[in-house]
């Protein structure tokens, strides 16, 4: 006799960071940017340390989290896995819309950029999708668009590619990587660095607005 997988609904907490910006200008912008594979919102914060001069910050963190060797140690967040992919993605696009709705009940932003590094590319890629009247800019930092989104030609307002020249992960499909996100309109940037965000790089987008 075979038993069916179920679910059910409880109620869940839901861990973020929100750095306000440090002027008039900033507070009036949201830069939601979602982590990578295996890391946590406390350490990938620190990357963006600066970013308060040119916009508020929001970091949500992927709701798996797990020992990153073995059975103890350093810990890291996941946005899903492989298993029950297409529930893990529906919770997302739910707490993610919840907590951004949440934070805009106290503070009104004129503009919302959304970046996904990495595995969270893929995350940010389907909550733009589904919430495109939510966000102003999709920032895909050395990320491809998920499988499950079957056009990439989804269009999307202010589309940036951003990848590091040295970025192992990228540079065997370098060349049509960006062949790929430049036929879709995207502003395709390269900095000389690895895999990782690179503050003078993301700042710069700010300068040439």
């Amino acid at each position: 006799m075979s038993s069916a997988l179920s679910h059910f609904t409880a109620k869940k907490q839901f861990r973020y960071i929100f750095r306000e910006g440090n002027s008039y200008s900033a507070k009036k912008k949201l830069l939601i940017a979602l982590h990578g594979y295996g890391q946590l919102i406390h350490y990938f914060s620190k990357k963006f340390e600066g970013m308060e001069e040119h916009s508020s910050l929001l970091f949500p963190e992927g709701m798996h989290r797990f020992y990153l060797n073995g059975t103890s140690g350093r810990v890291g967040a996941s946005w899903m896995t492989k298993e029950d992919r297409l529930v893990d993605i529906e919770d997302n696009l739910h707490w993610l819309t919840a907590l951004l709705e949440e934070i805009s009940q106290h503070q009104h932003f004129e503009e919302v950029a959304l970046l996904g590094f990495s595995q969270g590319g893929a995350t940010a890629a389907r909550w733009y999708c589904s919430q495109k009247d939510k966000f102003n800019s999709l920032i895909m930092w050395a990320s491809l668009f998920p499988g499950d989104i079957a056009e990439m030609n989804v269009e999307v307002t202010n589309g940036t590619f951003i990848v590091g020249t040295k970025d192992p992960y990228f540079q065997a499909e370098m060349k049509n990587t960006l062949h790929t996100y430049e036929s879709l309109n995207y502003n395709v940037i390269k900095f000389d660095g690895v895999h990782d965000i690179h503050l003078p790089t993301l700042i710069s987008l700010y300068h040439d607005k």
